[in-house]
């Protein structure tokens, strides 16, 4: 059994730090989460991560693991309770593929959507629904990415489910539409639905006043 000396560097509103949040409930594992300004980064975030100087950053017995993806590889290894990857080489394999996939295509293409307007925004939708065309084809007769439980790839997709939502009601726009992505509609359900995620979500009124802010900041700029 892993120590429980865990620390988690992360900001409310990260997807990135939610994904960590998760897979620590999930396995059980009690941490001190300190929460982080990004705007106004703390002495102790950049002396820990001093390349990327980003959250989530989680410390365990003094050593510091970077970037959420990885954290949730370092999770899975330390602590075997409730595996998130899967055991087959070839299926941990193909799960780290789409989670990067959305996080480079989809995610970046969101975002960029939310903070832009007219051709620019338009393109960034495009990407977008592109982007989901795929990640549908994946999940097509699928409960969740890997099957009949929640594990590495939902955790990782996981802010489609109630961050995007956020997003096209702040920008105005359409991505997420039931009736072309059925599979995807149907799996943020089942994903919202399970105790630990219901439980660990940001609340949604702060999330649209943050990110009405943040695009008109971006956007103005």
């Amino acid at each position: 059994m892993a120590s429980q000396e865990v620390k988690l560097l992360s900001l409310w509103v990260s997807p990135f730090g939610h994904r960590v949040e998760w897979a620590l409930k999930l396995k059980g594992v009690e941490y001190e989460y300190i929460e982080e300004d990004i705007f106004n980064k703390s002495p102790l975030l950049l002396e820990l991560n001093p390349v990327y100087k980003k959250v989530p950053v989680l410390i365990h017995d003094g050593k510091v693991i970077i970037e959420s993806l990885l954290i949730l590889e370092y999770l899975d290894e330390k602590w075997k309770e409730f595996p998130l990857l899967p055991q087959d080489p070839y299926e941990r394999a193909t799960a780290r593929f789409w989670a990067n996939f959305g996080d480079a295509k989809l995610l970046g293409a969101g975002w960029t959507a939310l903070r832009s307007q007219g051709d620019e925004k338009e393109r960034a939708l495009e990407l977008c629904i592109e982007a989901l065309e795929k990640i549908e084809g994946e999940l097509k007769g699928k409960k969740f990415f890997g099957g009949e439980t929640i594990g590495y790839l939902d955790l990782a997709m996981g802010w489609i489910s109630y961050m995007l939502p956020v997003w096209e009601e702040v920008g105005c726009m359409t991505i997420l539409d039931p009736k072309k992505f059925p599979s995807i509609t149907a799996w943020k359900e089942k994903f919202l639905s399970h105790p630990v995620i219901k439980e660990n979500l940001p609340p949604r009124d702060k999330m649209m006043v943050y990110f009405e802010k943040r695009s008109k900041e971006l956007i103005s700029a």
